[in-house]
């Protein structure tokens, strides 16, 4: 019997080893930004009216309009009505005195006028003189109580979050321009830059201004010189209230003993960045070394190099020392030093103050609002007098279109930053115009709020490239005016003559 033959398996088909995988570089993910505070209120759409309407002082004019020896007595345009034109001016792109009439003689502020004496009624002529006369008796005093008042009105209708349980305030400064008119050029010379040789035309304003994180309403504002520092203007802020229960933001060129000296006379507490040099002296002064990571209690002791206002004693101030080494992905690394006086590390870490100081940017927004949107980058103006009503005129609209859009982003639960500053303007100029009676006017303000928070500003999902810092000219077939007109006018009739 042939013995069976042993079962064979079929040949398996050989595999290849498998080739190791190639991972991927890992991605750095950016730190997770904080989801942005929602402003909240308490009051309902006809109660925020009611409120809106009381940012303009009726009851409180008066006592403001009582200064020294001055006497106003009552004409066409009361100082009511000269207050709210000064701010009508501001609100849309045409500035002119002529719109201003053509409003006046369609009825538009008979609302402020008095029983029986309707402005509309009381002008008889078509010429600008009389308004351009009532901006110049109205006080300079009447529009910055007005601004403050605006201020402290969205304050009280809106919870603003807070950072540490105290208000941020955000303070920076800006130029505007002016032709030579008038007394302009004594209060405000023209500005010759160093390495020009040409005689100076434009007339520069310096301006300082503190404005709310919140709502980025402006809460008081100075003006000067070009010759004045802004040190100098932030003293005349920081020295005409109190700032007790504000934290106020401010970048390097306000990190100087002489500012962080007033702010703390004012009560105020703050977050200043520092030069490399100036937190060098200051570790140096206190026997610490200046390394990133650094967060040390000194005090800073006016120097000899330091300036200080003559109504403050030159005290230490007492702070903390900080340095802080910000890393982002796409960005170069860099290294914040910054001086605050908060001194309770357990409530007051490092981090957390240097993601509020990263906010400060916003100011530079608001600004470029101010100066773009609302055409305050140029003034024009005769005098001096008016070119500082001008301004405190167009901060004041520009707090009314910041107070319907913080109300707008109270009531629809959004974040601020998302709301468009332009369209609000627009259906805030809309509404302002249309006359309609107390209950159509309550329907309109609520959808002026609705569609204000539909309003957005769209979600860029690509970042935009790097643009080059610089402008493309635009040259013309006339030649540049150089200097006064009145010496290129004498110039042009002796070559008339000539020829």
């Amino acid at each position: 019997m042939a013995t069976p033959k042993p079962h064979r398996q079929p040949p398996q088909p050989q595999r290849c080893p498998p080739s190791p995988r190639r991972r991927r570089p890992t991605k750095t993910k950016p730190a997770p930004t904080p989801a942005p505070q929602l402003l909240r209120t308490r009051f309902s759409t006809a109660q925020l009216l009611r409120r809106f309407h009381q940012l303009l002082p009726t009851a409180v004019l008066p006592s403001w309009l009582a200064l020294g020896d001055k006497t106003f007595y009552q004409r066409a345009f009361t100082p009511l009505i000269t207050l709210w034109y000064l701010v009508f001016q501001r609100l849309g792109d045409n500035h002119h005195l002529s719109h201003v009439l053509e409003d006046a003689l369609a009825g538009g502020a008979d609302r402020l006028s008095g029983p029986g004496k309707a402005l509309s009624r009381q002008l008889r002529s078509e010429a600008t003189t009389s308004f351009s006369d009532a901006r110049q008796r109205l006080p300079l005093e009447v529009c910055r109580n007005t601004l403050r008042h605006t201020a402290d009105h969205t304050a009280r209708a809106l919870q603003e979050p807070k950072s540490f349980d105290l208000t941020i305030g955000l303070m920076d400064g800006s130029t505007n321009r002016a032709r030579p008119f008038g007394d302009i050029p004594e209060q405000f010379p023209p500005h010759r830059p160093g390495n020009s040789k040409k005689p100076p035309y434009w007339c520069l304003a310096r301006v300082v201004g503190i404005l709310s994180l919140a709502t980025g309403a402006v809460v008081d504002s100075a003006m000067g010189a070009l010759q004045v520092s802004e040190q100098a203007l932030s003293f005349l802020l920081l020295a005409q209230r109190s700032w007790e229960g504000w934290l106020l933001l401010a970048d390097r060129n306000f990190g100087v003993y002489s500012v962080v000296r007033a702010a703390v006379s004012a009560q105020a507490q703050l977050l200043f960045r520092l030069t490399k040099a100036r937190a060098t002296r200051l570790a140096r002064c206190a026997g610490l070394q200046l390394e990133p990571g650094l967060d040390a209690h000194l005090t800073w002791s006016r120097t000899a190099h330091d300036q200080c206002p003559k109504d403050w004693p030159a005290a230490p101030v007492p702070g903390r020392l900080l340095a802080i080494r910000v890393e982002r992905p796409g960005f170069r690394p860099l290294t914040l030093y910054l001086f605050t006086t908060l001194r309770h590390r357990g409530q007051c870490p490092a981090r957390k103050l240097a993601q509020l100081y990263a906010q400060r940017w916003k100011v530079e927004l608001c600004f470029r609002y101010i100066k773009a949107q609302m055409d305050l980058g140029f003034l024009e103006c005769r005098s001096a007098d008016m070119l500082r009503k001008e301004w405190l005129a167009g901060l004041i609209a520009y707090n009314l279109i910041r107070w319907t859009m913080a109300v707008a982003a109270a009531s629809a639960q959004v974040a601020l930053q998302r709301l468009s500053f332009s369209r609000t303007r627009e259906l805030l100029i809309g509404w302002s115009r249309r006359t309609s009676s107390r209950r159509r006017r309550l329907r309109a303000s609520q959808q002026l709020l609705a569609r204000i928070a539909k309003a957005q500003l769209p979600k860029r999902r690509k970042r935009r490239p790097s643009e080059p810092r610089a402008i493309r000219p635009f040259y013309k077939a006339f030649a540049r005016l150089e200097g006064p007109r009145a010496a290129a006018r004498h110039k042009l009739t002796q070559i008339n003559a000539k020829s």
